[in-house]
This record gives structure tokens, C-alpha cells and sequence, in this order.
């Protein structure tokens, strides 16, 4: 006799069996990455400096600005809000501040931004003062990489000139490359002065290329939801590595 299959319970066990080793590799990281000889003042500067510090989103392009694109057609853009989306949620879900610079593909653009390339000023101006106007404020910017040739794999971490920028973003790169992709030779870099949102704001920022959308192996990495919530899970418990190593 054959055993019925309850389809709906077994996709109830599988969700909560995920939600579970969520919740464990979250807490998995704030011990391993936010550590002292002195375990209680630790903990209570760490708290400190968390309920001090903003993190702040930011889900690369958006609105008219795809950003790069996959071989089937999916959008840098949106993969950058769906990792961005699991920031957030890690954030809440550890009672942590943050802001998003966007929540949406839609941008409402004012009606004097007439061209696109004034929308896409308007957009990055906005964001910068998004920023500027957050009180101890800490950037992340989620973006993908492209290039022509397809071999080209693996994320990086680019840092700003401002203060803290160069270590945020070289523990969040280390960690990236030893949780997610040991064969990585990649390395973490200042970042182009060609880049607006990185150029003009004066809190410790990085900008995060999670992968390459022209790289078939890490494109469809990038679009699973399992691999997002990792790449999400390591950039929050980084920036929380980071904000006890500030302290």
C-alpha cells in the first residue's frame, strides 16, 4: 500500500525547517562576528552602538534605471530590492534601525524631471540626501556585476573614502568569500570617485556586487531565494560585526 502524501504539511515542515536554520545562522553569525576577551561589556557596548547606528538599504537602481540585466531578461534592479527586502527583515526581525532607500520598482518621480537622465539625478540626489538626513547612519548599497565575457564570477565588496568605510567593507567581503565562496580570489577595493551615491555621502559606506548577472552559475544563484537570504544573512551579521568592532 502506497502512503499518502500530504503536499501542503510537508511544504509547512520544509518552510519551517528554513525559517529555523534562518533564525540559527542569524544568531550563528552575532556570536561569531561580535566578540570580546570581555564578554558583558561587549555586549553591552554592542547593544549600544546598535541602538545608535542606522542602517541604511540601498537597493541599486530602480524605476527607469534597470540597471545591468541576466541572459532570460531579469532585471539587476529587482534582484538588488529582493536581497534588500531580506536585509530588512533580518533588521526587524533583530529589532534593529534601518531605512530603505527604496521599497518599490516604481519611483515617483517629480513632474519637473522631464528626461530620463533627469529622473535618474533626481532619484540619486534624493538618495544622497536620504542619507545625509539619517542620524549615525551606515550604507549598504546591493548591486550586481556584468561583464561582456561570461566567465567572469564571484561578489565583491567596494568601499568608500570616508571614515570606516575600508573596514566595513573588507570584513564584509571576507566574510562573504569564507561563508558563500571559498574559490574566490577576488578582493575588497576603494570605489570609483565616478560613482555618485559613494562620492557624495559622509557616512562609513560600501557599495556590495553580490555576483555577476553575465556569469550563468552565479545568475541563477542570484535569482534563488535560499541564496539571497545567505548573501542577506552575512551582510547583516557583518555590519554587526562591525559595529562591535567600533565600539
Amino acid at each position: 500500500m502506497f502512503a499518502v502524501i500530504d503536499l501542503k504539511k510537508m511544504r509547512s515542515c520544509v518552510v519551517g525547517g528554513l525559517l529555523f536554520f534562518l533564525i540559527t545562522a542569524i544568531m550563528f553569525l552575532i556570536i561569531r562576528f561580535v566578540r570580546s576577551d570581555d564578554a558583558a561589556v561587549q555586549t553591552a557596548a554592542t547593544s549600544t552602538a546598535q541602538s545608535a547606528a542606522v542602517l541604511v538599504i540601498d537597493a541599486g537602481h530602480g524605476g527607469l534605471d534597470g540597471g545591468a540585466s541576466a541572459a532570460d531578461g531579469t532585471a539587476e534592479s529587482v534582484l538588488n530590492l529582493q536581497i534588500a527586502e531580506r536585509m530588512r527583515q533580518i533588521c526587524a526581525l533583530l529589532g534593529m534601525a534601518c531605512v530603505m532607500t527604496r521599497m518599490s520598482e516604481e519611483l515617483d518621480y517629480p513632474d519637473e524631471s522631464a528626461s530620463v537622465h533627469a529622473k535618474k539625478v533626481w532619484d540619486q540626489q534624493s538618495r544622497v540626501a536620504l542619507i545625509r538626513d539619517t542620524e549615525n547612519a551606515v550604507l549598504i548599497s546591493i548591486h550586481q556585476n556584468n561583464y561582456p565575457d561570461s566567465r567572469p564570477c564571484g561578489s565583491q565588496v567596494l568601499y568608500a573614502g570616508t571614515e570606516g568605510s575600508a573596514h566595513l567593507g573588507e570584513l564584509t567581503h571576507r566574510n562573504l568569500i569564507s561563508q558563500l565562496d571559498p574559490e574566490n580570489r577576488r578582493i575588497a577595493a576603494p570605489i570609483s570617485d565616478s560613482i555618485y551615491l559613494m562620492k557624495n555621502v559622509d557616512c562609513p559606506a560600501i557599495l556590495v556586487e553580490c555576483g555577476f548577472l553575465s556569469n550563468p552559475d552565479d545568475a541563477t544563484k542570484l535569482k534563488s531565494g535560499t541564496y539571497q537570504t545567505a548573501l542577506a544573512t552575512v551582510i547583516v551579521g557583518s555590519y554587526l560585526q562591525f559595529l562591535g568592532d567600533m565600539t
